[in-house]
């Protein structure tokens, strides 16, 4: 369980026969507990990592402490999604002898230096009470530890920083808001939350390039950060950076692929990054074909998809075998026929007859789809 000090003890109480084996494995996870201390001394995270690794697989694979020090690393390291992962495995603190749990694990006693992480953990994932909460357990198992009382102290400012930045905002009070965040990262500047929140200022500010600026920031700590890919890809539509808009929308559609509005606000990125190549006499060419082709003669059916999309790939089956003529436009490939039939939710479904629009369904059920085909197959105005 990391305690080496009294491991070494129960080795060699005296008259006992030593465990070679037990000796050299106690050996090696002290040597690696001490690097391990060193470096995080010297904010050596990555040595850090290493070390903790390798006194878990050299035996104390029952270490809370051991395990929580793995979270701080990754943690320090920008290693979000990791750290919080590595949490989840965090072995259960054991009921303990009173002098066990006097055991110092880098200069604080060792349940305390467990709150002290999770504090640190707590916060940067945006839950402020909770790491106010966590920070004051480990004060009052530890009072007089001065990293644990730093620590409190700005957990709890940057807490009230971004409660006050919170209210400025609502209260459309936007420039006092950004140094209200400001405040907090400050203090915790390594904060993906408050960053986020700052962008979501400066956008409402029409500062998009600050916005950006804060969002680029908050991804390079948290990679996956949906709210902070969104406030990104609308602060460079803004700015007309279609290119960049349209790589973080196509990323939020893979992560979000149901989400309506994320699918339009692709498709107007991508139909306005082809305006902005000049690459519409294609388009053009595209939209003559499109209205040739439901011009002719009896009914067509047009399905509006998009390849990535989920729905559309579960229903093209069915209208494979439902009509005979059943042209589809993907949109990806052919924005601009999307944009001229002011298409903006997949699949979108339009029943033409003589080059005229009889009938739009929008995400249709199957018995919805087949009633308006026949209904409409046998229309004669």
């Amino acid at each position: 369980v990391g305690q080496v000090e009294n491991a070494r003890k129960h080795l060699c109480l005296l008259g006992q026969p030593q465990d070679r084996t037990e000796l050299q494995k106690l050996q090696a996870v002290e040597k690696h507990l001490c690097k391990c201390t060193d470096a995080r001394r010297i904010r050596d995270w990555k040595s850090a990592l290493r070390e903790t690794d390798a006194a878990i697989a050299s035996g104390a694979d029952f270490s809370p402490q051991l395990f929580m020090c793995r979270v701080e690393a990754l943690l320090k390291l920008h290693q979000l999604d990791d750290a919080e992962s590595s949490l989840s495995v965090v072995p259960k603190l054991e009921p303990c002898t009173n002098s066990c749990s006097q055991t110092k694990f880098f200069g604080m006693f060792s349940e305390a230096y467990l709150f002290f992480v999770q504090a640190q953990i707590e916060m940067a994932l945006g839950r402020f009470e909770n790491a106010v909460t966590a920070a004051e357990k480990a004060e009052q198992i530890d009072p007089r530890n001065v990293e644990v009382a730093v620590l409190l102290n700005n957990v709890k400012l940057v807490a009230r920083a971004r409660a006050r930045g919170n209210d400025l905002f609502k209260s459309e009070r936007f420039t006092e808001a950004c140094s209200a965040y400001g405040d907090g990262l400050r203090l915790d500047p390594s904060n993906s939350i408050l960053y986020c929140n700052r962008a979501a200022c400066w956008f409402k500010l029409g500062r998009w390039e600050h916005s950006v600026e804060d969002c680029d920031q908050a991804l390079s700590i948290q990679p996956n950060y949906i709210k902070a890919l969104l406030r990104r890809a609308a602060s460079n539509s803004k700015l007309e950076r279609w290119a960049d808009a349209v790589q973080d929308y196509e990323v939020l559609r893979r992560e979000l692929p149901d989400d309506n509005k994320i699918a339009e606000s692709l498709f107007q990125a991508q139909v306005a990054l082809k305006k902005s190549h000049g690459d519409f006499g294609e388009e053009a060419c595209s939209i003559k074909q499109f209205r040739a082709a439901i011009s002719l003669p009896g009914v067509s059916v047009v399905h509006f998809k998009m390849s990535s999309n989920m729905q559309c790939k579960q229903i093209s089956p069915f209208v494979d075998s439902l009509c005979d003529r059943h042209p589809s436009v993907d949109i990806e490939e052919s924005p601009g026929v999307a944009n001229a039939e002011n298409i903006s939710i997949l699949p979108t479904f339009k029943i033409y007859k003589n080059g005229c629009c009889l009938k739009e369904m929008v995400c249709p059920s199957r018995e919805m789809l087949e009633h308006s085909v026949i209904h409409y197959s046998s229309y004669n105005p």
